[in-house]
């Protein structure tokens, strides 16, 4: 027996109109895309009464966020906890996004700075430490370099 839905849900379900296909397409991803977020919790739909996902409007902008977050590179589980920050679970608002995209705007210049440093690497040594290279400006005897970590540690000092 199916329980008669409380009026938040009904003013819910009036809201949210915005059919899959619809909201994949303005928002340019799949339709699996869009359900692969809402397993993570990023997005939130109904069913209607032909259990089809609807969605309300504000989550072409909760998309945006997440596709521009990801193109920072943020991760998905990065996103998700700062959503999870917000009041009632509400899509973020102009202030949410400029404080957001500060936070992420340190994160990329790190990031930037890290990627700048292997670019002008890439033609030397990276600091492995393997001394295979038959011109390397590391001087390794011992491989000292390992009492450091693996990897190409210079680059990350």
């Amino acid at each position: 027996m199916k329980k008669n839905p409380n009026w938040l849900e009904v003013c819910m379900l009036e809201e949210a109109n915005l059919a899959v296909g619809s909201v994949a397409k303005r928002c340019g991803v799949k339709v699996s895309t869009l359900h692969f977020y809402e397993e993570k919790g990023l997005i939130r739909s109904w069913r209607n009464q032909g259990n089809q996902r609807r969605y309300k409007r504000d989550v072409l902008r909760r998309i945006s966020v997440i596709k521009a977050a990801q193109k920072m590179g943020v991760s998905l589980e990065e996103i998700k906890t700062v959503f999870a920050t917000l009041p009632d679970k509400r899509t973020p608002n102009k202030d949410d996004w400029a404080r957001l995209s500060r936070e992420w705007q340190q994160q990329l210049n790190q990031r930037i700075a890290y990627m700048e440093k292997l670019r002008d690497s890439l033609t030397g040594c990276i600091g492995c430490g393997c001394l295979s290279m038959t011109k390397c400006p590391i001087y390794n005897p011992e491989d000292i370099l390992a009492e450091d970590g693996v990897g190409p540690l210079i680059l990350d000092k």
